[in-house]
């Protein structure tokens, strides 16, 4: 390649970045309509291989996804809420037991001068900003009525993300052969391998672990339940959610949910069953979950994702969090591919 096309298509690069920067408020019913797209796929094309019509498994499956999408908030929003209520309720008998059995405990054992709290402030701080939160529902429905330009966003957003998804899920296989009709012939085999690696480990990241974060997140909530913790579902979806960074769910909720049933039971046979449930979690990832939704494919490092993820929110906002993985997934493919002609090449083995 010379280095006036070169030049071009780094140029082409910078100015397509500063227009999904420009665009960014206005792209996101597209793109979150596209990764939906994307994650359906997948299933419609197994119905049509099975006999459906393509228009029929486009039905199927774009009824699939809303009825997810519309009945799991509906389930777990309330839940959560109720759980955050839970814990305002609770929040004076914990500071209490804080205050009057675990500071004095560290204070003899590790010969530690603990400073003096103002425990009444703290308790009615703590209190103020969990009601905020608490509340977040009716927050955010009063801060959208009290704007009509935002209300008219939402409605936008709500209309336009599921008539994206349905056009997209149903041309897509028409637009991917589309794409490769104009590549050069030259460029086909290589951007080709390139894309199918990049589906790879998108894939398997977006739709396995997805499911392998589901999957840890209804452990970790039924056997804390079951522990009988109060706070079981927002502390057991906290450390699934978490658990795309290998053993931060576990390290999290092992630490937040036992020191929740320290502070709730006041004994430590409660604490080795919290411990329990997250070994038990942990060993069905490792042997089950990960194996059977993600395989080996991933190959994206933990701190990859989370700066992929930062730095997109920071570049682009929401739209960038959204971008971000998939951008990251084709960015690590490339490297890969980069690497792999710069060993081969005369410059790293010549002597």
């Amino acid at each position: 390649m010379s280095d006036s096309r070169r030049w071009f298509f780094l140029v082409l690069l910078a100015a397509g970045g500063y227009l999904v920067h420009l665009l960014a408020p206005v792209l996101t019913p597209f793109v979150t309509g596209a990764l939906l797209a994307y994650l359906g796929d997948p299933l419609a094309d197994r119905l049509e291989a099975a006999g459906l019509s393509r228009s029929l498994s486009v039905v199927v499956v774009f009824l699939v996804i809303l009825l997810l999408l519309l009945i799991l908030p509906l389930i777990l929003l309330p839940a959560l809420e109720g759980q955050v209520t839970r814990l305002l309720e609770a929040l004076p008998r914990y500071l209490a037991w804080v205050q009057q059995h675990a500071l004095p405990w560290l204070s003899s054992s590790l010969g530690l001068d603990l400073p003096n709290l103002d425990w009444a402030t703290l308790e009615q701080a703590l209190q103020t900003h969990w009601r905020k939160v608490g509340g977040v529902a009716a927050v955010v429905v009063q801060t959208v009525s009290q704007s009509g330009m935002a209300l008219m966003g939402w409605l936008a957003n709500l209309v336009l993300i599921p008539v994206v998804t349905f056009y997209l899920l149903r041309d897509w296989d028409v637009l991917m052969a589309d794409i490769r009709g104009l590549l050069p012939r030259r460029l086909e085999p290589t951007v080709v391998m390139l894309a199918r690696q990049s589906d790879e480990v998108l894939g398997a990241f977006l739709r396995g672990q997805l499911m392998v974060m589901l999957g840890l997140a209804t452990v970790y909530s039924v056997g804390l339940w079951l522990v009988g913790l109060d706070l079981a579902l927002l502390l057991g979806s906290l450390a699934g959610l978490v658990s795309f960074v290998p053993y931060l769910g576990f390290i999290l909720g092992v630490v937040l949910a036992g020191a929740a049933a320290v502070m709730q039971f006041h004994d430590l046979i409660h604490l080795a069953y919290v411990l329990a449930v997250f070994a038990v979690g942990q060993t069905l990832e490792s042997v089950f979950f990960t194996p059977l939704f993600v395989g080996d494919k991933i190959g994206l490092h933990p701190v990859a994702v989370i700066f992929a993820v930062m730095a997109g929110g920071q570049l682009y906002g929401f739209i960038g969090v959204l971008l971000a993985l998939p951008v990251a997934a084709v960015v690590m493919v490339l490297l890969r591919y980069v690497h792999r002609r710069y060993t081969e090449s005369d410059l790293y083995a010549a002597p």
